[in-house]
This record gives structure tokens, sequence and C-alpha cells, in this order.
């Protein structure tokens, strides 16, 4: 029996039509850097599926290049971000953030959300404290669709960070690296323009779900970002054959297969977690999405990890570790039936 991998959304290639697509134009010559029309035509497809006409769209390599770039190009160099405890730009960016000179500012989460009242509380106590010119200012509000847990906002709640976000003039950015399989959750009570309208910036995240690689950023109107085109550069995130990047974006937003392909992994998600339960494991917590976080004995692991490749999350006591099994855009029927099998 070959291993199964359930590490991670993005352990495969790309879906087969990128491929096609990418074959089909493989000799063309383009110009470089975005301007190409392919490009063009994956933001103007995107635009129409946010609801926004006047949105501005940038594509870039990847997810850490993308955090890295939106947050230091928003930020003075006085200020830092405001994240949850469990946010990925606080625990699994690799001090990233840090690196452009930036504080991540950490506040606590409930299921990995950061909660409205948390971050009004802290803005106000900030604020209030005589001593702020000594300390970090908050110059915005980083959060991720879905969290870092696989939990969802709900548009109500969304709206609400956004208010507090506009009450304090700091902008809110949304991490959207699996935004495909946050939209396709049975539990979403948002649709991609209604995301939109509730952030200032926010990206879809290609590399996860169906691309090769790559991002695209979203700059709400309204929002500006002075010489953003050149700080994406500057941050090693612009592609010079950027066509490559417009094929695969025209691709998953024509005929709605972006949102096609993340609920094929929303679906074996859920088959994992009801198989889980039937063999009396427990769940860590029941994440909507397509990350599955459940406990498991440390000698369970060791007879699992012979033919299943899976992620660590954290140690639960001297005996039990909570793992994660992630499943994609690519995950198939019969590998979910094979783990539960081994389960």
């Amino acid at each position: 029996m070959e291993k199964l991998y359930f590490d991670s959304d993005y352990m495969e290639g790309a879906h087969p039509l990128i491929l096609e697509k990418l074959m089909q134009t493989n000799l063309e010559k383009t110009t470089g850097y975005g301007t190409d029309p392919y490009c063009e035509s994956a933001r103007e497809k995107i635009r129409k599926a946010c609801g926004m006409e006047d949105a501005e769209v940038f594509f870039l390599v990847g997810g850490t290049q993308t955090n890295t770039t939106v947050i230091d190009s928003l930020l003075r160099n006085y200020e830092g971000v405001i994240a949850v405890d469990s946010g990925h730009v606080s625990v699994h960016e690799a001090g990233a953030i840090e690196a452009t000179g930036h504080k991540v500012i950490q506040l606590p989460g409930q299921d990995g959300k950061l909660q409205a009242e948390t971050l009004e509380h802290y803005l106000t106590v900030f604020h209030a404290d005589a001593n702020n010119e000594h300390m970090v200012y908050p110059g915005m509000v980083y959060i991720s669709f879905p969290t870092e847990l696989g939990t969802l906002y709900t548009k109500e709640e969304l709206e609400q960070i956004h208010k507090v976000c506009r009450q304090y003039q700091i902008p809110l950015f949304v991490d959207g690296a699996r935004l495909g399989y946050g939209l396709a959750a049975e539990e979403n009570t948002m649709t991609l323009s209604e995301l939109a309208t509730a952030c200032d910036v926010f990206y879809i995240g290609g590399t996860k779900v169906g691309a090769l690689f790559g991002e695209a950023v979203v700059v709400t109107p309204g929002t500006k970002i002075p010489h953003f085109f050149t700080m994406i550069k500057q941050h090693g995130g612009l592609l010079a054959k950027g066509r490559l990047l417009g094929i695969q974006f025209d691709t998953l937003f024509t005929d709605d297969l972006y949102l096609k392909i993340s609920g094929n992994a929303i679906i074996r998600a859920n088959r994992i977690k009801e198989l889980l339960v039937q063999k009396g494991y427990k769940l860590f917590l029941n994440s909507p999405t397509n990350q599955i976080f459940v406990e498991l004995s440390n000698d369970k692991i060791k007879e699992l990890e012979e033919k299943v490749s899976f992620s660590f999350w954290e140690a639960k006591d001297e005996n039990h570790t909570i793992v994660r099994f992630c499943t994609s855009w690519a995950t198939t029927s019969e590998e979910v039936e094979t783990l539960g099998q081994l389960l």
C-alpha cells in the first residue's frame, strides 16, 4: 500500500485544467510582471466575483511573501499588526513580520478567532494610556479566513471587527490562504462579495486551492497602498513570468472552478470526522473546514506513521498528542476510506 498523505492542502501539483492551459500557452511570448493579457483577464474575473469593479488585484508568488508585503506596506515604521495568539503570522511565519521591523501584537482568541470586543478593549486601553508614545502603535488588524484552527468568522463577526477598525482608522487585512475551503464550508454564512466589503485588503489563496503556486491580493476601493507594485518586488513576491500566475487564476475563476474544487475538500474532511467519531476518537475542536484536529495516543501515532503522514499540532499530555489531518481539492474518497480502515 502506498503511503497516505494528509499533512497539508498543498501536497499535490495543480488542477489538470491549469496544467492544460499552461501547456497550451507555453511557447507564447508575453510581457512580464503581470502586465500580460492573462493577468488582466484574471483580474477582471476576480473583480466580478468580488462585486467590486474598482478593486485593485495583484498577484504574488506565495503566502508568506503576501502576508509580509501587505503588512509591511500598510504599516509605518513605528506600528505593529494586531493578530490573535494562534494566528498564522503569530506562530507559523518564522518571524517574517518581525523581520520587517513590525511587532505582531498578540491578543487572545476564541477557537482561533479574534473577538470584536477583545479588539475594542485593547484599542481603548491603548489610546487611553498616557505612556502610549513609548509603545508599539497598533496600525492594522490581521485575521485569517478560515482561521489557523479551521474555524470561520460569521458575516456579523467580521463586520463587527471591521467596524472597530474603522472607528480607530486602521485597516483590516484578511489572510485567505485557504479562502476557498472557508467559502465552500457548509457552516459558512458569507459570500466572497460580502467578505470583500467587510475588510480593506484580503487575498485569495491559490497555493492551497488548486494552483501550482500563487496568491491574488485584492485591495478594495477606497483603500490605497502607495507604490504597492514596488513593495511587492522589494519583498520578493513579484514573478517576472507573471502570466504563469494570471493563467492559473484565470482558470480558477472560470466557470466557478475555485469554489467547485474547494467543495471536494469539505466533503472529504466531513467524512474523516465522521469516521473518527464512529471509532471513538476525541476531536480537539469541530472545525467546519478542511482541517481536522484530533487527539491520538502516542502509541497510535507511532502505529499510524508507518502508513500515514500527518501533522503534529501540540502535545496534550505525556501520553497524548493533538494531530491534524488536512484534505485538499484533490483528496479522493479512496484515500479517506483507507485512512478509516487504518484508524
